[in-house]
């Protein structure tokens, strides 16, 4: 910044000098010897020979101790601009932000579902009999689950608390007596979930600092989760081998 603060003052110096004309010179005849005489004393001398002379001279007076401070501080300004464009460096101009008030038709929020890997089959009824006891059985889908265990994701969209789901795309089953491994999903094979709360994340804070560059930034962030039970596993066999009394 210190090259910076030089090229501004030699500007205004330049524009200064340039500003100047050429001072008029005494007439051949004048036998008047100006050594020995002050800049005010010749200039008078030179009013009074030729008449008054208009020169015009740029003087700059600065009558605030801070003058050069704020110029410091027009340095921190264009260190800031300066960090803020190295902030965005790495960011593809193609990117695009989500538009959040979008309105999305029921065609639309289906395939947006199926890509993510979930299927919304509707609310929970009362009549609905989803929840039932520990089976000997688990599925991969995101975590290895099995029924009756509670979830955590990343928000899933569509969706509202009490909501029925289906997770489609299951890596692997397993059970006592079988184990299928997809190629890479399994076919036919589906985890059947309700969800049960919508929730944020412990906040996470995130500090950025630039040395010698005056940038430092904290930001604070919770993740948007939803919470999911697992209710049923479907697509492998589950049996459960009686003892028998001999």
């Amino acid at each position: 910044m210190a090259h910076r603060r030089c090229l501004h003052v030699l500007s205004r110096h330049a524009a200064a000098l340039l500003s100047l004309k050429t001072p008029p010179t005494l007439p051949f005849s004048t036998s008047i010897s100006l050594k020995g005489l002050t800049p005010f004393q010749h200039r008078s001398l030179i009013s009074s020979t030729l008449g008054p002379t208009n020169w015009s001279h740029y003087r700059h007076f600065s009558s605030n101790k801070n003058d050069d401070e704020g110029e410091d501080v027009d340095e921190d300004e264009d260190e800031d601009e300066e960090t803020a464009d190295e902030s965005y460096e790495g960011e593809e101009i193609g990117d695009t932000v989500p538009d959040l008030g979008r309105e999305y038709t029921l065609e639309e929020k289906e395939a947006e579902a199926a890509e993510i890997g979930y299927k919304v089959l509707g609310p929970l009824r009362k009549s609905d009999r989803v929840f039932k006891k520990y089976e000997p059985a688990f599925a991969v889908v995101q975590f290895k689950v099995s029924n009756g265990d509670s979830i955590f994701t990343e928000r899933l969209k569509f969706c509202e608390v009490n909501d029925k789901l289906i997770l489609n795309k299951v890596l692997l089953l397993g059970s006592q007596h079988q184990t299928i491994i997809g190629r890479p999903m399994v076919p036919d094979a589906a985890v059947h979930a309700v969800v049960e709360e919508h929730a944020l994340d412990a906040k996470v804070i995130i500090f950025k600092k630039k040395r010698r560059k005056n940038y430092r930034r904290t930001k604070g962030h919770r993740q948007e989760l939803t919470k999911l039970r697992i209710v049923d596993i479907q697509g492998i066999e589950k049996r459960v081998e009686v003892a028998t009394a001999a």
